[in-house]
């Protein structure tokens, strides 16, 4: 496979070639950074100069927070969607951005290196379960693993907890893998055509870093309504 071009590489000299584990290390690492600074900036400008009527950078982004509110009520009620808010909507908008990233030729994806949707996947999974416990209390949080059969409880608790576990990889695996098989569909495209052809590409990988989004904030409020709706199961 040709070498990738990216501003970064060329900026600091690192060739993924030569050097891959330090053409990641930059590479992922500025594009991570630049993810999270564009989205804090969105945010500074869309709260800069609030109006009644919103309008420009505000209006999207209240657009997206009613979207991201409307999203988790459906899920677990408007109460619990406007507490987990704040982290859903801060996940999608950086996951959102960090995809749409990879589909500028000379960037690429920091979402297409496992590293970073395997430390959001980690966050989601450490924070759902501590709001479970924290609100239904360790003995009452861990009882729904048994199951309803009591008999049955030696087998569902190991059963559960690997299902637990294996949200890690659900998470994680499928941003990664979606965005980098995005990457690379979008290399081979440049390459076949570098021209006008890709701009068919280009609409819809850009609908897919949306989709990527999405879904990800989507299993983040349904593994926060399982953890603290125990009660109702």
């Amino acid at each position: 496979m040709p070498e990738l071009f990216t501003f970064i590489g060329s900026i600091f000299g690192v060739s993924h070639h030569a050097d891959p584990e330090t053409y990641k290390l930059v590479v992922y690492t500025a594009h991570m950074l630049l993810s999270a600074v564009i989205a804090i900036v969105l945010a500074k400008v869309a709260m800069s100069n609030l109006q009644l009527v919103p309008k420009g950078t505000q209006n999207v982004m209240e657009a997206y927070i009613g979207g991201v509110l409307k999203m988790g009520t459906d899920v677990m009620g408007k109460e619990n969607a406007s507490r987990y808010l704040p982290l859903v909507a801060t996940i999608g908008l950086f996951v959102g951005i960090a995809n749409l990233i990879g589909v500028i030729p000379g960037f690429e994806a920091p979402t297409a290196f496992l590293e970073m949707p395997l430390t959001l996947a980690l966050v989601v999974f450490v924070y759902y379960n501590f709001e479970g416990i924290r609100r239904q209390g360790v003995i009452k949080y861990f009882k729904h693993f048994l199951g309803p059969v009591w008999w049955l409880y030696w087998l569902m608790f190991p059963i559960e907890i690997v299902s637990h576990f294996s949200r890690l990889v659900s998470l994680s695996f499928r941003l990664f893998g979606n965005v980098k098989g995005d990457d690379m569909f979008l290399m081979v495209i440049l390459m076949l055509a570098p021209w006008l052809l890709p701009m068919i590409p280009y609409a819809l990988l850009t609908f897919m870093a949306f989709l990527q989004a999405f879904i990800f904030m989507m299993l983040t409020y349904v593994y926060l309504g399982g953890a603290v709706a125990t009660e109702e199961h």
